[in-house]
């Protein structure tokens, strides 16, 4: 069938369909016209007349067949003695996709204009959102500059590697996470305890990079503009007392430098793993800006170890309990604290900005509750508001639950776990009562003292 194939301003244009197997050109390649309005694809025309004769004629040399006298007048879902394509049948053609505007300067986002996007989600933690907002801030100006740094004459920018640290809960991944959604550049998560030494089972280091490629939708001008956050990097510490081989401690912190300082990387292209059926492209990291984040556990007593060591008598003496108990304790953390860890000095040379994020309090903990965006207290009550219900929670009840999520150790992370616990029975009570106008929690009804304050409709 013949589709219009003239396009204008304003207009849709469509595509030609095959008469027999009844895909389009974009699909079935180019068509052969013939009068009437049929059109055919050239393995269907092949086909066909391979069943005639066994001349093993190629069709597809051919641009277009000769003139045919065909019956065209019992040519299904057409009138007769006519040529026109019901609408059914018509296939719009794609418009080529136009071209976004140019990156410029005036489209970098300001320092303070990330940070006050972060503060909408994230409370607390001022110094890591500071650095993180000035390192993608440059990274942008990076990406402006990259055509002009070829030129001798102009200042190279360096990119400044980001390693975050801090007790676990404390935001670390939700930092970066948040910050991948305000973004427009593209950025991939890695774990680093899956990362083995090449040849071993496990994940090799280009994985990191072939997950940047396919957040860039396998773009490699876009993905060499993009950021890698590399989690759990304290799980690839040097292994002390180790005989054997430490295929995924040490090894994986000397095969990350290459990547770290920039270098050609060939990843597979759509897979995880090389083989000959998959095609690679090659990756430059240079302009990849690489933030790690780990919780390092032990580093705390490291760190507290070196401080203490200036103890003794007189007045600027150190008590020996001084530090325990300190949220503020790892923001004195040193590369010497670091590679006591297990961390190699190469390493911590390519990551310069060191970010240190303190422990939770119990007031962080009641802000985190209800201030962010997408608070859990928020989030719960929403969920209700489609009950048509009212969830209040009286600041007793916010109190006890930092108080506990405190006790459990884990930061921030155990607050929703310990609201879960207690809103299980709320959520399957509500809706069987269609008359309840509010639900108020309150702390004696989280101490098991008494139960919550229900109100009904109507009433005050």
């Amino acid at each position: 069938m013949q589709e219009k194939d003239t396009e204008q301003d304003g207009q849709e244009t469509f595509e030609k369909i095959c008469y027999v197997c009844r895909r389009p050109e974009s699909k079935a390649g180019p068509m052969i016209s013939m009068p009437g309005g049929m059109n055919f694809c050239h393995a269907c025309m092949q086909k066909a007349f391979d069943s005639v004769t066994q001349g093993g004629i190629d069709f597809s040399k051919l641009q277009n067949m000769p003139y045919m006298n065909l019956n065209l007048s019992d040519i299904p879902g057409l009138a007769p003695g006519t040529t026109e394509i019901p609408e059914k049948n018509k296939v719009k053609k794609k418009r080529a996709e136009k071209k976004k505007p140019e990156f410029t300067m005036k489209d970098v986002p300001a320092p303070h204009r990330i940070k006050a996007r972060l503060d909408e989600y994230i409370i607390g933690q001022e110094r890591a959102k500071k650095a993180i907002s000035v390192a993608v801030y440059n990274h942008y100006k990076r990406v402006l500059l990259q055509g002009q740094e070829s030129d001798g004459g102009e200042v190279q920018i360096e990119k400044s590697n980001i390693l975050m640290l801090g007790p676990t809960g404390s935001g670390k991944t939700y930092l970066v996470k948040t910050l991948a959604r305000l973004l427009d550049v593209p950025l991939a998560v890695a774990d680093a305890t899956s990362l083995t030494e090449a040849g071993y089972i496990g994940d090799d280091i280009e994985s990191v990079v072939s997950k940047l490629l396919a957040a860039a939708d396998n773009d490699v001008e876009k993905a060499e503009h993009g950021i890698i956050f590399i989690d759990e990097i304290d799980k690839i510490a040097r292994k002390k007392n180790l005989t054997t081989r430490d295929v995924s401690g040490e090894s994986v912190q000397q095969e990350l430098l290459k990547l770290l300082e920039g270098s050609q990387i060939e990843v597979p292209v759509g897979s995880n793993q090389k083989n000959a059926l998959t095609p690679l492209a090659t990756v430059n990291t240079d302009h990849i800006l690489f933030i790690c984040g780990g919780a390092f556990p032990d580093l705390a007593d490291i760190v507290k170890e070196r401080l203490s060591r200036s103890m003794g008598m007189g007045f600027n003496a150190h008590l020996r309990d001084e530090y325990d108990g300190d949220p503020e304790l790892l923001s004195q953390t040193t590369t010497e604290d670091l590679r006591a860890f297990g961390m190699i000095p190469e390493f911590l040379g390519r990551l310069p900005v060191l970010v240190p994020l303190h422990g939770v309090t119990k007031d962080l903990l009641v802000r985190i509750l209800k201030e962010p965006k997408n608070a859990i207290i928020k989030q719960y009550t929403r969920l209700l508001e489609l009950d048509e219900v009212k969830l209040v929670f009286e600041d007793g009840a916010l109190d006890w639950i930092s108080e506990e999520a405190l006790k459990k150790d884990t930061g921030a992370r155990a607050l929703r776990a310990i609201i879960e616990e207690f809103m299980l029975d709320i959520m399957y009570e509500i809706p069987k009562d269609p008359n309840i106008g509010s639900v108020v929690i309150t702390r004696s009804y989280l101490e098991k003292c008494g139960g919550p304050m229900i109100e009904m409709r109507g009433h005050g």
